[in-house]
């Protein structure tokens, strides 16, 4: 799939992977609309050059008025790409229900929203891609990122079922797992791991993934590959290797 003159939606797009797909999008001759809560944020992501659309992930019917009016003012939708990302950390001590919930929303809630949105004209058109941004806190259970961890493992799972019922109708789902990414969400995690790339990089990774139609895309390859290898680790032992990569340096 050749990503110029499609047309792109990026979800989660005022700052990080999401941004950053969305400039590389733009930049391979795709037409760009960009969702985030912060309309200066998504101003200065577009630069004019893309179709902003403030609205809240957690509000269904915000997004489905999103990908209506795409649709209106640009065209069908043929790739939606779902970075919105919430990060609460939870401390055992003082177990926050509340943080938990908003984590839920923003991450597991909010890409049911992103998802729902654009199902019923890809159903129609019988074609069209449906990625979602996961983590390597999907994985495993890590300390102080069992909020987060959660709702990436229920994406996990979730994009793969949809992926079983979507491709007999004509729809590509892919899983984007970025393992080591600098991002301002990333810099608030206790979770450290090495050859970590810059937003921009990630960008042209899931963009180059995208025109592949691969069903994952996985960076940085040195990293990705052990990490996903972190779920065969025996549950005896995970708690103490868990420790040691959110340990703080």
């Amino acid at each position: 799939m050749d990503l110029q003159h499609k047309v792109v939606w990026v979800v989660g797009a005022s700052s990080g992977i999401g941004a950053a797909v969305a400039r590389e999008a733009q930049a391979r001759g795709a037409r760009v609309a960009i969702t985030a809560r912060r309309k200066p944020e998504l101003d200065d992501v577009a630069g004019g050059a893309m179709l902003v659309l403030p609205a809240d992930v957690t509000d269904d019917a915000a997004m489905v008025d999103c990908a209506s009016t795409i649709e209106h003012r640009v065209g069908p939708i043929d790739v939606v790409v779902i970075a919105a990302g919430a990060w609460n950390s939870m401390d055992i001590a003082d177990w926050d229900t509340q943080a938990f919930a908003d984590t839920v929303q923003v991450n597991l809630i909010g890409t049911s929203n992103a998802i729902g949105a654009v199902l019923p004209s890809m159903l129609a058109r019988r074609t069209g891609t449906i990625a979602g941004i996961t983590s390597p806190a999907g994985y495993r259970g890590f300390p102080t990122v069992e909020a987060y961890g959660a709702t990436k493992a229920g994406m996990l799972n979730l994009l793969e079922g949809l992926r079983a019922q979507a491709q007999p109708r004509g729809l590509h789902v892919t899983t984007i797992a970025p393992t080591a990414v600098r991002t301002r969400l990333s810099s608030a995690s206790r979770l450290r791991l090495p050859f970590s790339i810059d937003a921009d990089s990630a960008g042209r990774a899931i963009c180059d993934g995208l025109e592949r139609e691969r069903l994952e895309i996985t960076f940085p390859s040195r990293i990705a590959l052990p990490i996903k290898l972190i779920r065969m680790t025996p549950v005896r032992i995970w708690p103490a290797v868990a420790e040691r990569l959110t340990r703080d340096r």
